[in-house]
C-alpha cells in the first residue's frame, strides 16, 4: 500500500511532465518531421523567450510574490537597445555619444536590473503588494516605450560599420555550433538560476521566505536583501529577452511582450 501510494504522489508530481511527453508523441506520430533536429532547434529557439523570462520569474515565485511586468520591461529594454544603436545618445554640448554591441546590451543590462530594483524597493520598503506594484510598472513602462519614439518602431538595427555597432542583430539569428545563441542564452541563466538556488545561501534565504516569511524573519533571513534581489535578476533576464518571438527579426517595437 505504501509503495502504491508513493508511486501514486510521484505520477501526480510529474504529472506536468508526463503530459508533455504525451503532446510530443501524439505530434511525432502525426507529422513525422515532428522530431527532426532542425524542427526541435526552431523550437527551441522560440522557447528559449519564454524560457528565459519564466526562469527570472521562478526566483520571484519562490519568494512568494509575482512579476507582472517582465513583458513590458522585455518591450521597453528593446527600445532602449533600438534608440541606443539607432540615434546614440546625446549629450549636454550637443554631441551624440554612440554605442558598441557589447556596451550597448551592457546598457539595458542595467535598465533591466534598475526596473527590478525599483520592484523589489516599491514592495519591500513600502510594503506595497507584488501583485499591484508589477502591475503598474507593466503600465509605466508599457506608456513609456510607447512615448520612446512616439509608438515607432526602430526597424533597422544592424548598425553602421563606420560607428562600429554592428552585429547587433545577429544575437538573434547566430548559431554557436549549430545551436541558436538565444539557447545558449536561456541555458547559462538556467545553469545560474539552479547554482544560486541550491548552492547559495540566498538560495536557502529565498525559500525559506517563500515557505514561512514570518519564521524567515525570526531566523535572522535579510528578506528585504532577498526579495529584492530577485525581482532585479528578473529585470536582468526581462532584459536579454529577445521581444521578438521569430528572433531573426532585427526590430524592437513599442508594445513588444504585452501578452506575456
Amino acid at each position: 500500500m505504501n509503495q502504491k501510494y508513493m508511486i501514486y504522489m510521484y505520477l501526480l508530481k510529474a504529472r506536468t511532465f508526463i503530459a508533455l511527453l504525451l503532446v510530443i508523441a501524439f505530434f511525432s506520430v502525426m507529422v513525422p518531421n515532428f522530431l527532426t533536429a532542425s524542427n526541435l532547434l526552431i523550437m527551441t529557439q522560440h522557447v528559449a523567450i519564454t524560457g528565459l523570462l519564466a526562469i527570472g520569474m521562478t526566483l520571484v515565485i519562490l519568494t512568494g510574490g509575482i512579476d507582472l511586468s517582465v513583458g513590458a520591461v522585455a518591450g521597453i529594454c528593446g527600445m532602449v537597445a533600438g534608440a541606443l544603436l539607432t540615434n546614440g545618445l546625446p549629450l549636454w554640448n550637443g554631441d551624440i555619444l554612440f554605442f558598441n554591441v557589447p556596451e550597448v546590451i551592457l546598457c539595458v543590462a542595467i535598465f533591466g536590473v534598475l526596473v527590478g530594483l525599483v520592484n523589489g524597493a516599491v514592495i519591500t520598503r513600502f510594503g506595497v503588494a507584488p501583485f499591484i506594484c508589477t502591475l503598474g510598472m507593466m503600465y509605466v513602462a508599457r506608456g513609456s516605450a510607447l512615448l520612446f519614439n512616439d509608438g515607432s518602431t526602430y526597424p533597422n538595427l544592424n548598425g553602421m560599420e563606420a560607428l562600429g555597432n554592428t552585429g547587433f542583430a545577429t544575437l538573434g539569428s547566430g548559431t554557436l555550433l549549430g545551436v541558436y545563441l538565444p539557447i545558449w542564452l536561456m541555458i547559462g541563466f538556467l545553469v545560474l538560476g539552479y547554482w544560486l538556488t541550491t548552492k547559495t545561501p540566498l538560495g536557502r534565504y529565498i525559500y525559506a521566505i517563500g515557505g514561512n516569511k514570518s519564521a524567515a524573519r525570526l531566523a535572522g533571513v535579510p528578506i528585504v536583501k532577498a526579495k529584492i534581489f530577485v525581482y532585479a535578476f528578473s529585470g536582468l533576464c526581462a532584459a536579454f529577452c529577445r521581444p521578438d518571438r521569430r528572433i531573426t527579426a532585427a526590430n524592437r517595437a513599442p508594445d513588444d511582450r504585452q501578452h506575456v
